[in-house]
């Protein structure tokens, strides 16, 4: 049987995916659909059906920013010439020009097979920004296939001005609070105030902290301690936390402890980090401002993996695809990708408010079939055939571009 080919001999069950392999599994077993459902799965006496994987989300994205890269141009010289890059685009960005961009992002991550996104969404006056209403109006629109979670962004120093009127929208329309924290003056006092409004509205958090190869940021630490003072109902998720990498291994060991301990979680944006930190045009980078993503998880923090910018002036290349985001990852942070495949799968479903699991019996037949011999030939081929399955029926190239 031709890999991709359903066996339809399976009798009044329905559809059988033979000679399988689940995720990282040695042994191919045969996966039995019964509509929307899973039948059973059971071992199986052939071959060469592929590999299975759930479907896929994406925790850090930037749908607002996406594919302005032929409007900036990318000679970019590091973080703060992107942001004044993306600011000085900010003109062009009109409801109709987000929706746009931000309506082909969804189809590339929808092809992939992406479940959930939790976008952030820049908000630098006090005013509500047309970005947001935008992409709440998308998130409607794609319920269903992509579970959408909106982050609001925004400068620390703007929130304690004016982070109650920033916060209580963000509250009505159900999405996340967030800030940039980058060696703020008084930080200790602006974090205080922000997570006593966040929880007096119940608000979950998220930070881009100590973005930069800086060793006197201090963001990430500054964050833990207001956790460490306030008590937290809602979830804490940070992100890039570049400049832990350069401290000394047991003030990282120290930090990443009190991290865990207070349930903040932690996600890693390998091909941004990669493109922008220790970065000087026609010289070689020494340093890549990786968090340390291997420390964070064995001290018991969530970690995961996302795609952050995509083709902008923070990062000009990649297509919403976690996948090709773990194969980075591993290769930056020396992982093993079997072990780490949670980072773009479960447990960042989780933090976007949703789930995605391996296929199980009597689970919901939604999960990814790569023409594949094994997970390592998966990981070490980007060019593997796939196939997205939702609700128990494969979906074709036409069926993807029309969201059927």
């Amino acid at each position: 049987m031709k890999l991709g080919q359903s066996d339809q001999r399976a009798g009044s069950a329905g559809v059988r995916l033979q000679g399988v392999r689940l995720g990282s599994a040695i042994r191919p077993v045969d996966v039995l659909l019964d509509g929307a459902l899973i039948h059973s799965i059971e071992p199986s006496s052939h071959d060469g059906g592929g590999v299975l994987l759930p479907l896929v989300a994406d925790v850090h994205v930037h749908l607002d920013k996406t594919y302005t890269i032929g409007r900036t141009g990318s000679a970019v010289g590091g973080l703060f010439d992107a942001i004044y890059l993306m600011d000085s685009d900010r003109a062009n960005w009109s409801a109709d020009d987000i929706r746009s961009r931000a309506s082909t992002a969804l189809e590339r991550a929808y092809s992939h097979g992406v479940c959930a996104m939790r976008t952030h969404v820049d908000w630098t006056e006090p005013e509500e920004p047309v970005a947001w209403q935008v992409l709440r109006e998308l998130a409607k629109d794609w319920r269903g296939r992509i579970h959408l979670q909106l982050a609001s962004l925004s400068p620390l120093d703007l929130l304690a001005q004016s982070g109650e009127t920033i916060a209580r929208s963000v509250h009505r329309d159900g999405g996340v609070l967030g800030a940039f924290v980058f060696r703020n003056d008084n930080i200790g006092e602006k974090l205080g105030q922000l997570f006593q409004l966040a929880n007096t509205l119940d608000l979950p958090l998220d930070f881009h902290v100590d973005e930069g190869l800086d060793d006197e940021a201090r963001g990430f630490e500054a964050i833990i301690a207001a956790s460490e003072h306030h008590a937290r109902t809602q979830p804490i998720l940070c992100g890039h936390v570049c400049a832990l990498s350069l401290r000394k291994p047991e003030d990282v060991a120290a930090i990443l402890a009190r991290a865990a301990a207070t349930g903040i979680g932690l996600v890693s944006l390998p091909t941004t980090n990669a493109y922008l930190q220790d970065r000087t045009i026609g010289r070689t980078p020494r340093m890549r401002g990786l968090a340390p993503v291997q420390e964070a998880r064995n001290a018991g923090m969530d970690v995961m993996l996302a795609s952050d910018n995509v083709r902008d002036a923070f990062y000009p290349y990649g297509d919403y695809d976690p996948l090709d985001i773990l194969r980075g990852g591993q290769l930056a942070a020396q992982f093993e990708p079997q072990d780490w495949l949670d980072t773009i799968t479960t447990t960042a479903a989780r933090w976007c408010g949703t789930s995605t699991q391996m296929p199980k019996t009597g689970g919901p037949a939604d999960f990814l079939q790569f023409e594949a011999a094994d997970f390592g030939d998966l990981i070490s081929r980007a060019t593997a055939r796939r196939h997205v399955w939702r609700a128990g029926r494969r979906v074709t190239q036409a069926q993807e571009n029309h969201h059927e």
